[in-house]
């Protein structure tokens, strides 16, 4: 016998045994303390009056708030601040240790106080915004930079971001296009999933782990007429297939809050409709988190015309499970009211208080309500040099190069002479784009600062700032026609400053603002190269920059770093990759325009006039989804199948070969569409199902595989009911949806599917 073998065998299973009677024991101390939490918050609930269960219920803001009729409901001064179970607007360590002090001494039960604020795209160091971010079409790249934005969040003592905005927009009308991911519900959901998970981070007891909101539920991009707050009216299966989809992603992923958007559907105003809140979104998907109201958002079902007063408009919300009343004090001042009336029930308000209280107990507030709030920390975690690198990093890989002609770009460092014109080139404000949070434009870099500190100190940088978005004034632009006499490239920094994209930003218009078309006039007519750098927050239409511009950088508003970032790529230290997340139009009369449309009976050919096409316009986009050049060149080979014919049930392997066929190194998004050829119902032409970054070496090929399932041939059928129908099935794989790179397919077997499939792409899936 081998003792050395029979010692070993034994020492082996002995500690397999140790291994499994530990994990029972610590399975055994989580239920342990997961029932021992339970109780606490069942206590804490039964002694509560129904005045404390409404102050939970309360979030109060600390910021500058309009004129109106909540003004003094909404005066933390007036009302206290412990009379409110969470706070908006109130961070760093200082200020919230104080406020938190009030609440929990104030306070009869001694409960702690959620400190909230819109974290929409970092907090003191600025990443791209989010729509910029989108066109990284890299989850990992969104959920670091939600990783580093909690960091910084939570060292100034706040507990929860509104963030992040998962809206589906197809009407680049509406501004609020700026703060989510583009028109695509897979790749949204993709992003979805990755933002919520990079703000948990470990989650609790990490005191880095902020609680993250899904906004805004749902529909809210589908506002009629791009009109911010307007409503939404569409069918109940384009609201499944497309605009519930990221939110899925974000409550499988494990979101936190779920906040309701300002829009109607089906004649129901969001922050009443039980349909969708209670029904959808807590039964179906069984989301057992926080429902907070957006701002005001419950007073306003008044205007909206289902409540006449604010009584009414509490009972509706709290009914739909809207648990958290923000700043229009109406469930302090009316709930208590109504179950004394009883016109809502006890349970109604006790399981709202219970949701809020457990949230605070998963952050640890309970057993210490100053655990978020350490000066200490604050002052080693903000604007950090690996925060700004990866901030840097985000926005060089948010840029999407539109236009190229004659390989303008990279400009060389060493040129003689640099005109850089345009408001926007100097403007760090804008740089930063849209809810900024603590960002400040003094630690901001601007494009025309980025492209001093890059090139030679030889080259003769001249800035003339010729025309604002914000203004129809053209005397500046004579001073052009003078700098550029002896130029050897103009750089021209054109779109839109930062007010004119977010909340309240729609537009009628979708072309350059104020007198920069006059600008881009005189540009052209000096016979200069040209190289248009875009700061915008949405899609803008641009058909005259287009043909006559030869290099166009989308750059969007990339945040702190973002004249680093945009002199890295116009210089040619960094080979952008970034591709649109958004349609761009030729005219704003193609809007609403999106890649996954449908076929109609009539479709456009350029050859049949009587087609669904226009008799003064193109009807195909100016840049297509999916679209964004480099300075290089990726050549595909045709997509090789695993099976040419298969069952329901069965899986697909696509595999398709990439080679780098340029002179310098790039990375490349593969993109995969699906289109079911004919079905029972209409099918879109063509849907986005996968997509991976490759990085090749000059002259370098690889092989990308897609796997396939039912998930991505499955339909809702004519009752909404998930289904896969036999038939054949066209592939496209490309660096761009426009692609005509394809093979086929035939599912041979039909069923009906159980359960509502995974919302959150198949590579992120945990």
């Amino acid at each position: 016998m081998d003792w050395t073998h029979l010692a070993s065998a034994i020492l082996l299973g002995m500690l397999i045994v140790a291994t499994w009677l530990a994990s029972i024991a610590q399975a055994n101390e989580r239920t342990q303390k997961s029932q021992e939490d339970a109780a606490f918050i069942e206590r804490l609930i039964g002694q509560m009056t129904l005045e404390e269960k409404a102050d939970q219920l309360t979030q109060l803001s600390v910021l500058t708030i309009p004129t109106g009729p909540i003004e003094d409901a909404n005066d933390p001064k007036k009302i206290g601040t412990s009379k409110a179970g969470s706070l908006l607007g109130a961070y760093g360590a200082e200020n919230t240790r104080r406020l938190q002090h009030e609440a929990v001494q104030g306070s009869r039960l001694h409960i702690p106080q959620l400190f909230s604020f819109d974290v929409i795209h970092g907090f003191r160091t600025i990443f791209p915004v989010p729509l910029a971010e989108a066109s990284a079409w890299d989850p990992y790249l969104s959920q670091r930079t939600a990783r580093a934005a909690a960091v910084e969040a939570t060292a100034s003592g706040l507990h929860w971001t509104f963030a992040p905005m998962v809206d589906i927009a197809r009407d680049s009308r509406w501004g609020r296009v700026i703060e989510g991911a583009g028109e695509d519900p897979f790749l949204g959901a993709a992003l979805a999933a990755s933002r919520v998970r990079g703000f948990r981070g470990e989650g609790p007891p990490d005191t880095s782990s902020i609680l993250s909101t899904a906004k805004h539920f749902v529909a809210y991009g589908a506002a009629e007429g791009g009109l911010d707050y307007n409503i939404s009216d569409l069918s109940e299966r384009t609201l499944e297939e497309v605009y519930l989809t990221p939110f899925r992603a974000a409550v499988e992923a494990g979101v936190d809050t779920i906040m309701p958007g300002f829009n109607e559907v089906d004649s129901m105003p969001m922050h009443a409709n039980r349909k969708l809140l209670k029904q959808k979104l807590r039964d179906e998907w069984d989301f057992q988190g926080v429902v907070v109201s957006d701002w005001a958002g419950i007073r306003e079902l008044i205007p909206h015309g289902v409540a006449s007063v604010p009584r009414e408009a509490a009972r509706l919300a709290l009914n739909a499970t809207v648990d958290i009343d923000m700043v229009s004090g109406d469930y302090n001042a009316e709930l208590p009211a109504l179950v004394r009336s009883g016109q809502l029930s006890q349970d109604a308000i006790d399981g709202a208080v219970r949701r809020v209280l457990q949230a605070k107990q998963r952050l640890g507030l309970f057993d210490d309500p100053y655990r978020y709030s350490d000066p200490t920390r604050e002052k080693t975690q903000l604007l950090q040099p690996p925060t700004r690198a990866l901030a840097r990093e985000a926005a060089q890989k948010s840029i999407v190069l539109l236009k190229n002609d004659d390989a303008l770009l990279p400009l060389s460092k060493n040129l003689r002479k640099l005109v850089v014109v345009g408001a926007l080139a100097n403007d760090g404000v804008s740089s930063l784009g849209s809810w900024s949070a603590d960002g400040r434009a003094s630690e901001s870099i601007t494009v025309l600062e980025g492209i001093k500190r890059a090139v030679s100190p030889m080259t003769e940088v001249v800035y003339v700032p010729a025309a604002s978005p914000g203004s129809t004034d053209i005397s500046g632009i004579e001073e052009v026609q003078r700098a550029v006499v002896d130029a050897d490239v103009i750089v021209a920094a054109l779109g839109e400053t930062a007010d004119m994209s977010g909340e309240a930003r729609s537009r009628t218009s979708l072309g350059l603002p104020g007198a920069q078309d006059a600008l881009v006039a005189q540009l052209i007519k000096t016979g200069k190269p040209v190289v248009v750098v875009l700061m915008n927050g949405r899609p803008l239409a641009i058909p005259t920059v287009d043909e006559h511009v030869p290099a166009i950088l989308e750059a969007w508003f990339l945040g702190t770093e973002m004249g680093h970032a945009v002199a890295d790529v116009l210089f040619g230290d960094v080979n952008p990759s970034g591709k649109l997340p958004i349609t761009f139009p030729r005219t704003v009369g193609q809007v609403p325009i999106y890649l996954a449309r449908k076929n109609t009976g009539r479709p456009p050919s350029g050859t049949n006039a009587y087609a669904s096409s226009y008799i003064d316009s193109k009807w195909t986009a100016l840049y297509p989804f999916g679209h964004g050049l480099s300075y290089t060149t990726f050549t595909y080979g045709t997509p090789r199948l695993s099976k040419q014919r298969l069952a329901f049930d069965e899986t697909l392997t696509v595999q398709v070969d990439v080679q780098n066929s340029g002179q310098r190194a790039g990375e490349e998004t593969v993109q995969l569409y699906l289109r079911q050829d004919v079905a029972s119902i209409t099918r879109p032409v063509r849907m986005l199902r996968g997509f991976s970054k490759v990085r090749l070496a000059p002259g370098e090929s690889t092989t990308v595989s897609f796997l396939l399932d039912q998930d991505d041939w499955a339909l809702l059928n004519h009752d909404l009911l998930r289904f896969v129908e036999s038939g054949i099935f066209t592939v496209f794989i490309g660096g761009t949806s426009a692609t005509d790179n394809q093979a086929k397919f035939e599912v041979i077997t039909s069923a009906q599917l159980t359960g509502p499939g995974s919302a959150i792409p198949r590579t992120l899936r945990d």
